[in-house]
């Protein structure tokens, strides 16, 4: 079946390097019907965007580096936000930037998020998850999500069917955009890690990621190691509520596969951090990625 894209350039006057964006579907998301599209993007004040929220239309935002320096790699970026909303500013804007400077091609996911009132809001039921990193073993199949409620599962569907579109779409483009289509991974923040873990999971040879990395973001939904799973990257602290303990039942699903996985479990705090915050050892997690990329020949 031909596919249509919409493309179209955004001049952004607010970021020194250029934007494409490309909405996921051709018409309304599957999953999504009769959902009312009420997006709003919050931005700062020098007009940048910060976070982005009741998403219905997914799109991805594609930032290349300048071809002379391109590797090849392309990371796509999947932010955090609980998935209620994107951090769209620190977890793409930001780390697009970053990584073009390095010759890797980002591209940022807008997935869709959980829309209040309609029928991708929120549920009754769910589950009170509580395990701290050394009660890994209350984390059934690597699944730390606590919201266990149709609504809930409905929206971590349809995200990782984003994703898995987003994948897709970007392997049909490879070429024009100077990537390898076998180096093509996800790079998931908080939420947006659950997302990237699960179209992982879930994707047939065709849409497989290169690699998976996941940054204090465990996975949303119950996890099979597949045959020939991808490199996997992980990076948390350790005192971060369910959320360590859902990354270490991770990383050893991983290494039972006999799947390559590297860890980076920082004993500096209880939450998410940042590529600046150089005030404690996790703000070194960037290099380390980018360490890690070249050692597995991205």
């Amino acid at each position: 079946m031909r596919i249509r894209l919409a493309l179209f350039a955004l001049a952004v006057a607010t970021t020194c390097f250029a934007q494409q964006e490309i909405r996921l579907y051709d018409g309304v998301a599957p999953g999504s019907e009769g959902v009312q599209d009420n997006e709003r993007v919050n931005r700062g004040q020098d007009g940048r965007i910060q976070t982005i929220s009741g998403v219905v239309t997914p799109s991805m935002t594609v930032f290349l580096p300048d071809a002379g320096k391109a590797t090849g790699t392309a990371v796509i970026l999947c932010s955090g936000g609980g998935l209620m909303s994107h951090s769209w500013g620190s977890d793409v804007l930001n780390m697009a930037h970053w990584l073009n400077e390095r010759g890797i091609a980002a591209i940022g996911l807008k997935y869709r998020t959980r829309v209040m009132g309609g029928p991708g809001g929120p549920g009754g039921g769910g589950m009170a998850l509580s395990a701290s990193v050394t009660e890994f073993g209350k984390i059934t199949k690597s699944n730390a999500n606590p919201d266990t409620s149709e609504s809930g599962v409905r929206n971590i569907d349809n995200a990782i069917n984003d994703a898995l579109r987003c994948m897709e779409i970007v392997r049909a483009h490879a070429a024009e955009w100077h990537i390898n289509p076998d180096k093509i991974g996800y790079l998931g923040f908080s939420a947006g890690g659950g997302v990237g873990i699960g179209a992982t999971v879930r994707a047939d040879a065709a849409h497989r990621p290169a690699f998976m990395a996941t940054i204090y973001g465990p996975s949303l939904i119950d996890v099979e190691v597949p045959e020939n799973a991808p490199k996997l990257f992980i990076a948390t602290r350790g005192d971060h509520h369910n959320v360590a303990a859902g990354l270490v039942s991770l990383y050893l699903d991983w290494k039972r596969a006999g799947a390559n996985a590297e860890m980076h479990l920082y004993d500096d705090g209880t939450g998410p951090f940042g590529p600046d915050d150089v005030g404690n050892t996790s703000g070194t997690w960037r290099e380390s990625f980018y360490r890690w990329l070249q050692f597995n020949g991205f």
